[in-house]
């Protein structure tokens, strides 16, 4: 199999839950050997939460932990603690997301881990910041989701609405990931480490962007706009005869096309829906006169008819028929991988593909500690030490 472009790189990976989980995730499948240290007869959160469970092994737990290998640790103990210190003096990153303060608190903060690793590129992950007049507030998805105003945009009639999927979470892990492949590259170049703070909210805030700009622009407060677009139209879903489209009307050259497609060629006569400038301002009116044209024909007929015409759309799909959509079998983005309990395991592939260094699944998400003898075994630990330290409750 060929070398992933992370090859090399070992991460300590002190987190939990989801944020975090997804960091190491990206790191892992990019070729990185991540080591989760768990918490003994416990382990990540995630674990237990459900349903739905797959022979005792959380979902949620399962789409976010590949390619790592589990081991527990009781890092309260000194022991646990001189173990991971060992483990991160070999290795290149280590990865938190406990609450500001407690890694320090238990002897494995950043300016402690120096000590052992100097060129360690150490990455916290917290809700808000490590300081700052918020940095010990609790967080979790939704709650970010809110204070970062991205629920306020999103939604119908003025009720704000929460993304699908934990996107606070995801996108402070993929913000992360990203921030450490930027320090590793610092560091081939000038053989130094350092430490980066990210948060969930500054990860939401960077996703506002034109919103942000419409504020910054006007001053005025930007508002949801439901399936619509602030600022292009028709940018929008539409009801079909059996179901749902979305049309995507990018500029005035695409608007004719539509208009052609659509049996709509008297729309092109009225100076008001020439511009998107025009279609905006008019935009409860246009949907009146567009929705029973498109009501009128089911949704297979008006993605054929815009296909043809190359204007923008696409059927609203479920999860079901997203995970057999042809194009997502083509770029194999439903992947499977043997699992030593559950038989296969189903995963999301990559959503991007790497000539030189392909990423791959290369390890199934791991049961509780399944690596711990192995990782001891790495850092030198003998089988007497290692079972010693397993009946001392260190394991």
């Amino acid at each position: 199999m060929t070398q992933g472009a992370l090859a090399g790189v070992r991460v300590v990976d002190l987190t939990r839950v989801m944020s975090g989980p997804y960091c190491t995730m990206m790191l892992a499948d990019m070729g990185a050997d991540v080591i989760k240290i768990e918490q003994p007869g416990k382990g990540d959160d995630t674990r237990g939460w459900g349903p739905p469970f797959i022979d005792g092994e959380s979902a949620y737990y399962l789409a976010v932990n590949r390619n790592k290998r589990s081991m527990t640790i009781d890092l309260k103990s000194e022991a646990g603690r001189d173990i991971v210190e060992r483990l991160i003096s070999g290795a290149d990153v280590v990865v938190e997301n406990f609450s500001p303060g407690t890694a320090q608190r238990l002897g494995l903060g950043y300016e402690q881990m120096k000590e052992f690793r100097p060129d360690i590129v150490y990455c916290s992950i917290s809700g808000f910041g490590q300081t700052g007049p918020a940095c010990d507030r609790t967080a979790y998805d939704l709650i970010v989701q809110g204070m970062s105003g991205l629920m306020s945009v999103t939604g119908f009639d003025g009720q704000p609405t929460r993304f699908g999927v934990p996107i606070a979470d995801i996108a402070a892990g993929m913000f992360a990931s990203y921030s450490i492949v930027s320090a590793l590259f610092h560091r081939e170049r000038t053989r130094e480490g350092q430490y980066i703070d990210t948060s969930m909210l500054g990860g939401q805030i960077a996703l506002l962007t034109y919103q942000a700009g419409i504020y910054f622009a006007t001053g005025e407060t930007p508002r949801s706009h439901g399936n619509a677009h602030a600022i292009v139209a028709p940018y929008q879903t539409f009801s079909t005869s059996d179901g749902h489209v979305n049309i995507a009307v990018g500029n005035d050259a695409i608007w004719r096309r539509f208009c052609g497609a659509m049996g709509l060629d008297h729309l092109l006569e009225d100076d008001q829906w020439h511009t998107n400038a025009g279609r905006i301002a008019g935009l409860p009116e246009l949907v009146r006169l567009l929705e029973p044209v498109l009501a009128s024909h089911d949704t297979d007929e008006v993605v054929r008819r815009l296909d043809g015409a190359s204007v923008p759309c696409g059927p609203i799909y479920t999860v079901p028929e997203a995970l057999t959509d042809p194009q997502v079998e083509h770029n194999r983005l439903r992947q499977s991988i043997p699992h030593p309990t559950l038989g296969a395991v189903e995963q999301t592939g990559f959503p991007y593909l790497l000539a030189q260094t392909p990423c791959a699944i290369r390890l199934p998400p791991p049961l509780l500690g399944q690596h711990t003898d192995e990782i001891l075994d790495e850092l030198g630990y003998g089988p007497e030490a290692i079972d010693a330290y397993r009946q001392q409750g260190v394991l």
